[in-house]
């Protein structure tokens, strides 16, 4: 399979390739020339596997090419066989008639995030000890993006890893889950502004590497890496085979801030998965619901939240979905791409933002909204929420368009990490950190608070990188 940029002038790469590259070099994102389409038929035999071949099915032809068959089977088995705490990987649990959550909390990180980049750090050690390379890992994370991908990829002989995290901003659990993972190769950088600060920094390091002088070459872990977005697809199916899929359709709320998760439905659906619906479920942070509900696309001031996942204003694989609605017609979303920068708000031609219309629809919920549906869910039915995942069961709750048909919110983390929001929900109860994390408030932490410069960040990743193993 080859992957092209959402910005048409960068060259056509392989999986392998594309693994290492990040943003392409016209400043674009990596799709599939030709994305990957399954019968009913085919989806339908699916059902009763388990969810390491059930992933087999779902992601072989995104990496058939580069990586041998026997070889991602094994990777497979040893990401959600070995390293998630339930033998069901993502189960579903019943709200209502026809409300599901699912929760994708049971990896070693406790947050969705785990599906990925558990299997983002395999795929890195594979390939590069085949090329024989050296890389550095540069990634920004408003909480959870840091720890998976620290813990995904910190036994990687090959890579150092700085993780960008908002000084402040991130819950305590949050914090601690990636500050309090040690060794030479990785690096928590607490910057002192906020998460579209860290993520803009990784984007203009990724833009020009220069700083590196050729010594090595830098990999993303955020959802611009294309493996993020192909790992999550996955739970879309498990999701609608457990429902019913593919006989019936499926709807689905996401909590989404940087629009990678939802984004990974919409491919489903593309292909061939029946979903009738995608609600983007944000929080007071709201552009994605700003153009999803008035076709407007205006960046305002950054809230701090009880969400703090979520509290992004750029959302960067919403680029991925706007190469769609423009045809993939990469010089004109490259032109709309660069009013973003210059323009207040920015609005697309009504038939194509309509053609969106079709499948998503979006709701906002404020801390205490959110607050108010932790309590009203635990009242319920004794499921405790973290508050991302009230936002999006909320969300469910306002936009269904069909009450006949399964509605499943993603559970994205455990409500162990966001403590302050149970609490104020009032639900009368206290998450409690599971075993494996038991004594994480008592282990040592390791970080450096850094400015909000990206000559300071760069400057650090240069002075504390192995680069005498590197290119």
């Amino acid at each position: 399979m080859k992957y092209i940029s959402t910005r048409g002038s960068a060259p056509a790469l392989n999986f392998e390739e594309v693994l290492l590259t990040g943003l392409a070099s016209d400043g674009g994102l990596y799709v599939p020339e030709v994305l990957p389409r399954f019968t009913h038929e085919e989806i339908a035999s699916w059902a009763g596997l388990s969810y390491t071949d059930l992933a087999f099915n779902v992601m072989y032809p995104f990496v058939e090419g580069s990586i041998p068959e026997m070889d991602f089977r094994d990777m497979l088995r040893d990401t959600y066989e070995e390293s998630f705490s339930h033998k069901a990987v993502a189960p579903l649990t019943q709200l209502d008639r026809n409300e599901w959550v699912m929760e994708l909390f049971h990896g070693p990180t406790l947050a969705f995030k785990d599906f990925a980049l558990q299997l983002l750090g395999r795929l890195l050690d594979y390939v590069l000890e085949k090329r024989k390379e050296h890389v550095v890992i540069l990634g920004a994370t408003s909480g959870d993006t840091g720890s998976a991908a620290i813990e995904g990829c910190r036994r990687c002989k090959n890579v150092d890893i700085f993780i960008l995290h908002p000084h402040n901003r991130v819950s305590d659990v949050q914090r601690k889950q990636m500050t309090t993972i040690t060794g030479d190769n990785i690096h928590n950088l607490a910057v002192e502004g906020n998460f579209d600060d860290c993520q803009q920094m990784v984007k203009e390091s990724f833009g020009d590497q220069s700083f590196l002088e050729g010594k090595s070459r830098l990999v993303a872990v955020n959802s611009i890496n294309w493996a993020r977005i192909m790992a999550q697809i996955v739970y879309y199916f498990h999701a609608s085979l457990a429902l019913g899929g593919p006989h019936r359709s499926v709807s689905f709320s996401v909590p989404t801030g940087n629009f990678g998760d939802i984004f990974a439905g919409y491919l489903a659906r593309n292909m061939g998965l029946p979903i009738n619906q995608l609600v983007v479920a944000t929080n007071k942070n709201d552009i994605l619901h700003r153009f999803i509900s008035e076709n407007k696309y205006s960046p305002e001031a950054l809230h701090h939240t009880l969400s703090p996942s979520m509290d992004i204003m750029v959302s960067s694989n919403f680029e991925r979905l706007l190469f769609d609605l423009y045809g993939r017609d990469g010089k004109a979303l490259a032109e709309l791409m660069a009013s973003f920068k210059t323009d207040a708000s920015v609005s697309i031609d009504d038939y194509r933002w309509k053609a969106a219309r079709k499948l998503f629809d979006s709701f906002t919920v404020d801390d205490e909204k959110t607050c108010q549906t932790i309590k009203a869910v635990f009242d319920e039915s004794e499921e405790l929420l973290d508050p991302h995942t009230a936002i999006g069961v909320e969300s469910a709750r306002q936009c269904r368009r069909d009450a006949s048909i399964p509605m499943v919110t993603l559970a994205t983390a455990h409500p162990v990490k966001f403590p302050e929001a149970v609490e104020k929900s009032g639900a009368g109860v206290s998450p409690e950190l599971p075993h494996h994390l038991s004594d994480l408030f008592e282990r040592e932490e390791s970080y450096t608070v850094i400015e909000n410069s990206l000559e300071a960040v760069q400057s650090y990743v240069k002075a504390h990188g192995n680069h005498d193993k590197a290119l």
